[in-house]
């Protein structure tokens, strides 16, 4: 379970009386209530909390239009995160009201502006230093995000001033759509001109049945034309008012595209085809080779290179063999990270080290620089007896706590251990740690339930740490029983470490009996508790999730029947003993239906047993291939991190150096008339 998608199941807290006046004054806050908010923060004191009832006063105020108390506020909390905060609202407030000049004051202090603040400082901007700011704001049209309202502007001046053209604007369409944003991809084709603007009828009518789209294609395309040139000019998207924010730059018409028309005349009708053979790829990627073979003649070299480029991402993440091929199709086509990724990943399912080598020094240096793709190109020129060459990038990403470090340490013949510890944290650190503000306004959030607003308190409280401050704080937050922020802290030290923190294993005494009597590694149920919930005995998934083995309601009620947990109730999962006790069994079970392979099983308890069966290969892999060429980036990650997790805990409990290598093992392909066996959840 991806941890970003936790939260906490409510439970009683013992609050204080200040504590529960804040807790009043954070509901008047939500319910917009001022006078009560008024009233709460009264009776709150000078409550380590107060800072935040004075925050949720003023924002309020700011809806208002009165900024009266924000300077005073921000001088009276520098450096906090709540001071990080109002300042953004106040930014965004003055940005609404074009309050040009103290926009340019306040955001220097800023320390992390997000996207909308930033193009309100560069609006600001734009009559002083104009070609700057347009410079600055051209690469936000490329991000495959939302556009917030304070970029509008921005995206209007670049149109007006021709930096970005009518190619530009349609990357951005392409790449929505390609990751299923419609209406996003609607709202970046306004800047086309009028007669490239996809309407809204064709973009459902592709969605909802591509293969029926590109049939009505296939045999009304004129006879094979020139492609045509792409118009380069662009104009500013209509305003809310339905007003051109300005002179469209003169644009050429290609005529709208009828249904029966020849679409290849038209850049419009071209891009909509390629949409569709985009779309139907996603679900069957032979079926939209087919129908693209039939109409790929009326495109350029470079539209053929982008939809063989698209079949061939869908084909890898399938793992089908003609993936390579139609990858080589794509040519010298510019191709998505992603889509590089996998076309590693292909070559990797097939154990053809040439090709790996050949992607990876394709990709650009930055992604190629990933520890994952240092590690392939390294195996890939050992393959070719290039020792020396792999050894040296195999030093360029040893020595680091993640996946393909330890198997990096490996081929360069080190065994995985943990590092010396760092010298105990001293009382004077601990105490200087446990006095500082935001740690300690996070530890009471926490206390009371507003973990979200806790973490970023605490997140935000050991930016700059150093290393020995970094261990006392995660000690703090270990005898407060916060796992998640000892584990997270201890995780960022750079030259000191206490693994002890890194890799924390609390209830042992109470998890290691239910491991022992099924014949579970220790390490290994230690490593996947760590991934799925951080120790939160309470954490609760979005999907439902719960508990430090975060079960489903359905799999732990399926579990607690098959071994006969007569007093089950829904309402127990939750609790230690009944998750540990449900998630151990059900990982025993996982297990044993999976070749009792820990990678196998890690892949089925996230994604689900019969996922796990159906991407094995045809031929024996490695068990770092298979974790490689998951096609789920969640359970790719996830597994990864549960093996890693795996081989320090050992480490930790037996005392001795692990293998990671040996762990990962190999991934038998399934059997000549395998059957499943009984379905697991």
């Amino acid at each position: 379970m991806p941890l970003a998608g936790l939260v906490l199941i409510a439970s009683a807290a013992f609050a204080t009386p200040a504590e529960e006046h804040f807790l009043s004054a954070r509901d008047a806050y939500k319910a917009g209530e001022r006078v009560r908010l008024a009233r709460q923060a009264e009776a709150v004191g000078d409550h380590e909390l107060r800072p935040w009832v004075d925050y949720w006063v003023l924002r309020l105020k700011l809806d208002d239009g009165d900024t009266a108390g924000v300077p005073g506020f921000l001088d009276r909390e520098r450096g906090s995160y709540l001071a990080e905060k109002l300042r953004a609202d106040w930014l965004r407030y003055l940005g609404r009201r074009g309050e040009w000049e103290l926009v340019r004051k306040e955001l220097p202090a800023l320390a992390a502006p997000e996207q909308d603040v930033a193009c309100y400082g560069l609006q600001a901007r734009l009559a002083s230093e104009r070609d700057a700011a347009l410079r600055e704001a051209r690469p936000m049209w490329f991000l495959s995000v939302d556009m917030p309202e304070a970029c509008v502007p921005l995206m209007d001046a670049l149109v007006i001033d021709k930096r970005i053209d009518a190619d530009d604007v349609w990357e951005r369409v392409r790449r929505l759509l390609e990751m299923k944003k419609p209406r996003e991809a609607r709202a970046a084709a306004r800047y086309l001109p009028d007669a490239q603007i996809p309407d809204a009828r064709t973009l459902d009518a592709i969605l909802d049945k591509p293969a029926a789209y590109l049939a009505k294609l296939h045999g009304v395309a004129s006879a094979t034309v020139k492609p045509a040139k792409s118009a380069k000019s662009a104009k500013p998207a209509k305003t809310a008012k339905g007003k051109k924010s300005s002179p469209a730059p003169a644009g050429g018409s290609e005529g709208s595209e009828h249904a029966n028309a020849s679409f290849a005349t038209t850049r419009l009708g071209r891009e909509m085809a390629l949409f569709a053979v985009q779309r139907l790829a996603r679900n069957d990627p032979a079926a939209a080779a087919a129908q693209w073979r039939d109409i790929e003649k009326h495109f350029n070299e470079a539209d053929r290179g982008y939809a063989w480029g698209q079949l061939a991402h869908q084909a890898a993440t399938r793992h089908l063999p003609e993936a390579r091929a139609w990858f080589d199709l794509a040519g010298t086509t510019p191709l998505a990270e992603e889509q590089l990724a996998w076309k590693v990943r292909a070559a990797l399912r097939a154990q053809d080290w040439p090709r790996v080598r050949q992607a990876v020094e394709q990709m650009p240096p930055i992604l190629a620089a990933d520890p994952s793709w240092v590690y392939w190109r390294a195996r890939a020129l050992a393959s070719r007896g290039q020792g020396e060459d792999a050894k040296a990038l195999f030093q360029k990403i040893a020595g680091q706590p993640n996946f393909y470090s330890n198997l990096a340490d490996e081929e360069l013949g080190r065994s995985l251990n943990v590092p010396p510890r760092a010298t105990a944290t001293s009382s004077d650190e601990l105490a200087q740690a446990a006095a500082r503000p935001g740690l300690k306004r996070s530890l009471a959030l926490i206390r009371l339930d507003m973990r979200l607003e806790g973490v970023r308190e605490w997140i935000w409280a050991i930016r700059g740490m150093d290393d020995r401050q970094l261990l006392a704080a995660a000690e703090v937050a270990r005898r407060n029983d916060i796992h998640d922020r000892a584990i997270n802290t201890a995780d960022r030290t750079v030259a000191q470490h206490d693994y002890s923190l890194r890799y924390l294993a609390p209830f042992r005494e109470r998890v290691e009996p239910k491991a022992k009597e099924l014949a579970l590694d220790a390490g290994w149920v230690y490593g996947l508790m760590r991934q799925e919930s951080r120790f939160i005995m309470n954490a609760k998934s979005t999907v439902g999730a719960k508990g430090l083995m975060q079960l489903m309601p359905a799999t732990a009620k399926w579990v607690a029947k098959k071994i006969g947990l007569g007093d089950f109730q829904q309402s127990r999962v939750a609790e230690m003993d009944t998750n540990v006790t449900l998630g151990t069994n059900y990982l025993k079970m996982v297990l044993v239906s999976l070749d009792n392979h820990p990678v196998l099983a890690s892949a089925a308890y996230n994604a689900g047993p019969g996922r796990a069966k159906r991407w094995r290969a045809e031929q024996a892999i490695e068990g770092a291939i298979y974790a490689e060429t998951i096609p789920f980036t969640e359970t790719r990650d996830y597994v990864k991190k549960v093996m890693s997790n795996a081989v320090y805990y050992a480490a930790l409990f037996e005392d001795k150096p692990q293998s990671l290598k040996r762990r990962l093992g190999v991934i038998q392909p399934a059997r000549a008339g395998e059957v499943g066996g009984e379905a697991l959840p």
